[in-house]
């Protein structure tokens, strides 16, 4: 994992050769559980708030063990880490208490004696009884949940208590899980997400000063709610979200190439022609524009041409007879 070293046994002697290299390396370590179970080295400093209780983390790890040189335990090799929720998806005692301590962007080394690791017991045949690990931990990202879900199961009465930016930043929140959802590849729990956050947004009123806000958040939902429906193949969704933003900003680019992919999923030849004829006149250069107007000329050419052959053969004289008479 790019960052870390993990100690081995040819490290500088420190003059205490009856310890372990883990036993010297704590002595230099942060004890974050008051009682020296969970010691932490911090590699690289994070920013912003700590971890919250009951947040989602994005994270890399590897687990060691000390005479082990490569990892028992990792996911580094993954493209794409998964979300997990602390309490639910981690199990070891001594992570959970270790990424609370950690700030977006740290990267860190932790031990972790058995108490918070793998118990008395081990866990055969990867962990020997009574071990103490270490892990390096980098934390990519955390997104907290816990407000997000309490706030969403309030009624819409309840909700209106709170102030505006409380609900702008659940409803952020909601946009954000949808994002990393997205780029999972997983659509419909992507979705679930921005509908979710929308409705907030829907459902709130704001005072004529504060409404700006309100609508530039939706923008953004109505935008990754229009290019969702297109993952799903769904181009009639996708246009009606597409055209809910430009309602709200009519030159919006990615709105206008939006509901111009939606048209050309289906068929809809002039009305696609008008949104990325627009599109382009507010970024002329854009590749991806560009590509999709002559996608455009393609896919309307080959209608045309099936469309004069299909009439070519209704009324072209049979082959095998006279041409049938015309009454008037």
């Amino acid at each position: 994992m790019s960052g870390f070293a993990r100690p081995r046994n040819g490290m500088a002697p420190s003059g205490e050769d009856c310890l372990s290299v883990y036993q010297r390396l704590s002595q230099r370590m942060l004890d974050i559980s008051g009682d020296r179970g969970v010691l932490k080295d911090v590699i690289r400093e994070g920013v912003g708030e700590l971890v919250t209780p009951d947040a989602s983390v994005l994270v890399k790890y590897s687990g060691y063990l000390e005479h082990m040189d490569k990892p028992f335990d990792s996911n580094c090799f993954r493209k794409s880490p998964r979300l997990m929720k602390l309490g639910e998806d981690i199990t070891l005692w001594g992570m959970e208490l270790g990424l609370l301590s950690m700030r977006r962007g740290e990267l860190a080394r932790f031990l972790f004696t058995p108490t918070y690791a793998y118990g008395a017991l081990g866990c055969p045949p990867l962990i020997p009884p009574n071990t103490t690990v270490l892990f390096e931990i980098e934390l990519l990202d955390f997104l907290d949940s816990a407000e997000s879900d309490t706030f969403c199961a309030l009624s819409a009465e309840q909700q209106d208590q709170f102030p505006l930016q409380k609900v702008l930043k659940v409803a952020a929140t909601e946009r954000e899980f949808g994002n990393y959802l997205f780029r999972q590849n997983r659509f419909c729990d992507a979705k679930a997400r921005y509908k979710r956050a929308l409705l907030l947004l829907h459902r709130r009123s704001a005072a004529p000063g504060e409404q700006h806000l309100v609508e530039a958040a939706k923008l953004l939902v109505l935008l990754n709610l229009s290019f969702t429906y297109l993952k799903l193949e769904r181009p009639a969704p996708a246009l009606c979200y597409g055209e809910q933003a430009l309602d709200i900003d009519d030159k919006n680019t990615k709105a206008l190439f939006r509901c111009g992919q939606a048209c050309l999923l289906m068929t809809e030849y002039e009305k696609a022609r008008d949104f990325l004829v627009r599109a382009q006149k507010q970024q002329p250069f854009n590749h991806d524009i560009n590509s999709e107007l002559k996608k455009l000329a393609s896919c309307y050419k080959d209608y045309t041409d099936r469309e004069r052959e299909m009439c070519h053969r209704m009324f072209a004289p049979c082959a095998n007879g006279p041409a049938v008479a015309q009454h008037y």
